[in-house]
């Protein structure tokens, strides 16, 4: 009897034993979670890509860290645990690769956009055209330091010759969609934002599209970071973001894939 005994302790002291082993009581795996830094601008495309990504892969899960691309670049160089960088611009990016963040073997320009000048749809007819933005009371751009969209705004009204007319009217948004929201609350007349983010909003219009020379180009590249704890699964993500499947997912959200 205390043979049996004696066999069934050992045989619950090893199961509990490899519970805590394997992460979970019933023998299983913990999903590995990978954090993806991305730039405001990519947030529906990115949550819709994250759905179908962990339907396929149960053992990852994502967490997104949405902000404007130059806040995100500081946060990694200054040793932010993130597996993945999508920025919104080339610039950001190109400074972790710089400092050796950026795995060369996972990385790729994958998007590009458009810059488009908004207007709420309940307010008045004033702004048609960057031409008019000079009657405007306040007009809301992006840091133009930290955000990409900001920097494109800018470039656009100096060359076309506004910047000093318009500077002191101008409303500062901490990222992309904060100018889509002073826009969309009339709390500015117009604002400047890409064609992706004025697509999701029933509230606002769009009165002109930037030509693309005007700024820079607006691209989106993205890379897995070498100081990434899961550069297996990471690579695994990037592998998915820049498939055939979902360069599709995100053309539909009214972004330019680069094949």
């Amino acid at each position: 009897m205390r043979t049996i005994q004696a066999a069934i302790i050992a045989l619950l002291l090893l199961t509990g034993l490899y519970g805590c082993a394997t992460g979970r009581p019933d023998g299983g795996q913990r999903p590995v979670e990978l954090t993806v830094s991305a730039a405001a601008s990519l947030q529906d495309a990115l949550e819709e890509a994250k759905t179908a990504f962990e339907r396929e892969h149960p053992n990852i899960r994502i967490h997104y860290n949405f902000g404007s691309s130059g806040a995100l670049q500081k946060q990694i160089s200054q040793g932010a645990p993130v597996d993945l960088f999508f920025s919104a611009a080339a610039l950001p990016f190109e400074e972790l690769k710089k400092e050796g963040l950026i795995d060369s073997k996972y990385e790729k320009t994958v998007l590009a956009n458009e810059l488009v000048l908004i207007v709420s749809k309940q307010g008045k007819e004033a702004i048609q055209s960057l031409d008019d933005i000079p009657r405007a009371k306040r007009v809301a751009i992006g840091i133009p330091e930290l955000v990409p969209a900001g920097m494109y705004a800018k470039q656009t009204l100096e060359k076309a010759g506004l910047w000093e007319q318009v500077k002191a009217k101008l409303i500062y948004a901490k990222d992309v969609r904060q100018v889509l929201t002073y826009v969309e609350t009339g709390n500015v007349d117009a604002g400047l934002v890409y064609r992706t983010d004025a697509l999701v909003s029933s509230n606002v219009k769009i009165t002109a599209v930037v030509p693309d020379e005007m700024h820079e180009p607006i691209v989106y590249p993205l890379g897995v970071i070498k100081t990434s704890n899961h550069r297996k699964e990471a690579r695994e993500l990037y592998d998915y973001l820049t498939s055939e499947q979902t360069l599709r997912r995100f053309e539909q959200h009214g972004f330019r894939p680069i094949r």
